[in-house]
């Protein structure tokens, strides 16, 4: 068995303050942070995925036209441009120990880290399967849309999914939650993590 860790768009844009920002971002990278500390080594494979848009493009109809309200469903306000401090990890997340950076959403939607390439122009399921990852944590923002669908990817893909629950933040409570149910539904184990000083439930 090979365990890897997912971290899912612990970006700037999608912490507080951002253009996207959720609340609860910060501690997402504050905690994963402390994960890496304390459990780092349990770890074959440490990949962190980010959006990393096109500038001066509606990347494939994702970023609402200008003059056009995002439905904050399929539309979005700009953010996660390529190369800015939007799309640049939070500060708060220790970035020293993630061997694979994947980015995704150059040009065209995109919720899953599988959708994108590592600045190698490997896929994440490539990587994963070099390296015989059997079991994957999934932990990032948000819970009701980017861990989502990367969850559900790996689950496709016959990966044993675990989603740390209190390492995950999402756009609203509501869909959050139903997004863990799905996942427990579709085979993923939703627990909390040992780096957490709340007690399991």
């Amino acid at each position: 068995m090979s365990r890897a860790l997912l971290i899912v768009d612990v970006q700037n844009d999608f912490t507080e303050g951002g253009a996207l920002g959720v609340t609860g971002g910060t501690a997402v990278a504050e905690g994963v942070t402390r994960l890496l500390a304390q459990h780092g080594g349990d770890y074959e494979v440490i990949a962190a995925s980010r959006d990393w848009h096109d500038a001066n493009s509606s990347n494939g109809g994702h970023f609402a036209a200008a003059g056009v309200a995002p439905d904050f469903a399929g539309t979005w306000p700009v953010h996660c441009v390529a190369g800015t401090a939007g799309a640049a990890y939070h500060s708060a997340l220790n970035t020293e120990t993630i061997g694979v950076h994947v980015q995704k959403g150059q040009g065209k939607p995109a919720y899953s880290a599988f959708e994108g390439v590592t600045t190698e122009g490997q896929t994440l399921a490539a990587v994963l399967a070099a390296s015989e990852v059997t079991d994957l944590d999934v932990v990032g923002i948000a819970t009701d849309y980017c861990v989502l669908a990367s969850a559900k990817d790996a689950l496709s893909l016959g990966l044993r999914v675990r989603v740390l629950s209190d390492l995950v933040a999402g756009v609203a409570a509501e869909t959050s939650a139903a997004a863990l149910d799905t996942l427990r539904s579709s085979g993923a184990i939703v627990e909390v993590s040992d780096s957490s000083t709340r007690p399991r439930s």
